[in-house]
């Protein structure tokens, strides 16, 4: 209990199962992790992208053109000790961490690879508890025990945002069902794309199958991508078929 008589809340990093599809909600929460020490500090970012066409006739800047908001990205701090038990706690839990950056067991046995979607929760904070993705995480082991054996570590953890918005239209306003075109302009990336059209980062792979891009992270600036219709590609994507 706190000094005002409140229970004290404990935040926690839940782990689940990623979408089945394209569009879903994750599945359920197969790992939950439990902070020993809540985190001093959260960082949140979100983004809006903006577009200007330079002009070498205009006196003054070209007026930006709004492109789209990007995904909220939530950054912090986890710190593990077992100096009180000297075991291997703080590796386990470690181990729980990096879980969460590679494809499930399911994923895997349905030919749908995909890390697990985390969601950082705590009390009754709400602007920081979003369904994501594990973007990275950093560890640095501090103290060891006299075998070798990590007794305290720091991990960083960055968090983007990936869930689709419950009204099944993207951070633009647009309708998510009438394929269109995109100029791909420097600094643009898949998962943006697919989050500005779709509302859903983790959808870049139709736009890749539909344009028969091989490295999502070679785009040219100035070429044009088709955005195919997402009720269409996800059906497609489904079935098997392109």
């Amino acid at each position: 209990m706190t000094s005002l008589g409140r229970s004290l809340a404990r935040a926690e990093l839940l782990i689940k199962e990623p979408p089945s599809k394209v569009g879903a909600r994750p599945g359920t929460t197969i790992a939950k992790v439990t902070f020993q020490f809540n985190p001093n500090r959260l960082s949140l970012t979100k983004t809006t992208e903006w577009r200007r066409k330079p002009s070498r006739m205009a006196r003054a800047s070209a007026m930006p053109e709004f492109v789209g908001s990007g995904p909220r990205s939530l950054s912090f701090e986890m710190f593990l000790d077992a100096t009180a038990k000297h075991d291997n706690s703080v590796e386990e839990q470690v181990e729980q961490l990096m879980k969460a950056c590679v494809p499930t067991a399911k994923s895997i046995s349905s030919k749908k690879p995909a890390s697990p979607w985390v969601q950082f929760d705590w009390g009754k904070a709400k602007t920081t508890s979003f369904d994501g993705v594990l973007s990275s995480l950093s560890v640095s082991y501090t103290l060891f025990d006299v075998d070798g054996t990590p007794l305290r570590a720091t991990c960083s953890l960055a968090i983007e945002e990936a869930a689709v918005d419950a009204s099944g239209q993207n951070p633009t306003s647009g309708s998510r069902d009438v394929s269109r075109t995109h100029q791909v302009v420097a600094g643009d990336s898949l998962p943006q794309i697919a989050w500005r059209e779709y509302g859903d980062a983790t959808a870049w792979r139709l736009i890749a199958e539909a344009n028969d891009i091989d490295d999502p992270l070679q785009l040219v600036p100035g070429s044009e991508l088709l955005v195919p219709a997402f009720g269409e590609s996800t059906a497609s994507t489904v079935d098997g078929v392109r």
